[in-house]
């Protein structure tokens, strides 16, 4: 099932417990705006190279469209559209007056020189730039991407517009109106949410076992702020696979690692070398997917033997394994609601260029703190009160007030 599959299937699910009509529901499953452009490249040894890059506006009807701006070989339109209506409904879930959007380019930068990536940065930023802007739609870092990207992007933008325009992006550097707090929001939102599951079970941090499956920019940090609260984290991986220790991982000594020219945690010292696979299935507490979509299905979601999934990716589970890790009763907190954190302090961050007065970062993580726990709890006692899953749950309060944002502002013309 594609990342677009599951989301519609998701959302039909939510509209199903609300009690919409037909109309609504293809209001709410249709992207508003869908940009393809093409973005020329123009190599380091001078060949033109064309490749192809989206922005999808899923739903603008609480606030301007927000969403990142991943460069991965499979991004495609599909992909983009799925990861744009997710983020209309995280922002809804959440409380932030945003829409939800997404972009990207079908690109491996790992292959790119810096320079490369400054080329399509520039570019990509400059064929989107009708549809962008502080008032219109914000992007953010995502997979392949990062504040740098973000800083490109921004000053792209503000050499076509004549003057510096620091909100038009979100995760730029702090020097350029970046906030305190923003690198390791999503990875901090997981850690609350890991908390929050582990109160409701009378767990404390330094009871349980963690895994995680990505050891990159959410990955990575949330194995760490896990660890560092006491958790044993026992296993993580990357794209080249994983490693294994039951008596506990150092992430910050994994990281060394990887920077110091192993390139992956592959061959970390004192562990046994797993697959992604593998990770899925191991007797762990807290299975944390933080890599892509789609990696627990319905030929795998058998072997998950975690009591609790905290999904720090977009869409790692596909709606029929998820049907699966219910009837198991295994607790999913759903990406919309676990990975929320990298979107609530971009809006803290969007609030802040906006009024040109900046937080201190305990302020920032106190704000989030606050807003996760929160959001969680709302999500928690609607799916014990109408007995569904914390998906459906969060889905039902995201797709309820962007349905609700339409019947007030009503249908033009």
């Amino acid at each position: 099932m594609s990342a677009w599959e599951s989301a519609q299937q998701q959302l039909a699910e939510a509209v199903a417990q609300l009690g919409l009509d037909d109309g609504f529901h293809d209001l709410l499953r249709t992207p508003r705006r869908e940009v393809t452009v093409a973005v020329p490249l123009r190599r380091d040894d001078g060949q033109v190279e064309v490749l192809h890059g989206y922005r999808v506006q899923h739903n603008l009807s609480r606030g301007p469209a927000k969403g990142g701006l991943r460069f991965h070989p499979d991004t495609d339109i599909d992909e983009v559209r799925a990861l744009a209506m997710w983020m209309t409904w995280k922002c809804a879930l959440i409380g932030i007056p945003y829409g939800g959007a997404k972009g990207g380019v079908a690109v491996d930068p790992k292959l790119l020189s810096r320079n490369e990536l400054e080329r399509v940065t520039r570019r990509y930023a400059s064929e989107i730039m009708p549809v962008v802007g502080p008032e219109k739609d914000i992007p953010a870092p995502d997979v392949g991407t990062d504040e740098q990207t973000m800083a490109w992007f921004m000053d792209t933008y503000s050499i076509h517009s004549g003057y510096t325009v620091t909100g038009v992006v979100t995760g730029k550097p702090t020097a350029l109106g970046g906030s305190l707090g923003r690198g390791g929001a999503t990875s901090r939102g997981v850690m609350y949410s890991v908390f929050c599951a582990l109160r409701d079970a009378d767990l404390q941090p330094h009871d349980v076992s963690v895994a995680v499956q990505g050891f990159g920019k959410v990955g990575g940090l949330a194995a760490q702020f896990l660890h560092d609260a006491g958790c044993k984290v026992v296993a993580v991986s990357d794209v080249e696979g994983g490693v294994y220790n039951p008596d506990g991982l150092d992430p910050i000594a994994l990281l060394r690692h990887v920077r110091g020219g192993a390139g992956t945690v592959v061959g970390y010292p004192g562990t046994d070398r797993i697959t992604n696979d593998e990770l899925i299935a191991l007797d762990v507490d807290v299975l944390v997917p933080a890599a892509l979509e789609g990696v627990i299905h319905d030929g795998n979601a058998d072997e998950v033997r975690a009591r609790f999934v905290v999904e720090g990716a977009n869409g790692p589970t596909t709606p029929d394994a998820d049907k699966v890790l219910e009837d198991r009763g295994v607790l999913v907190v759903p990406d919309i609601l676990a990975n929320s954190g990298g979107v609530a302090v971009s809006y803290f961050e969007w609030v802040q260029d906006l009024q040109a007065y900046f937080w201190s970062e305990d302020e920032v993580n106190v704000r989030l703190r606050k807003l996760m726990e929160g959001s969680y709890a709302e999500v928690s006692e609607l799916a014990a009160d109408r007995k569904v899953s914390m998906r459906t749950a969060a889905q039902m309060i995201g797709v309820g007030r962007v349905a609700d944002a339409h019947r007030i502002r009503g249908l033009y013309p």
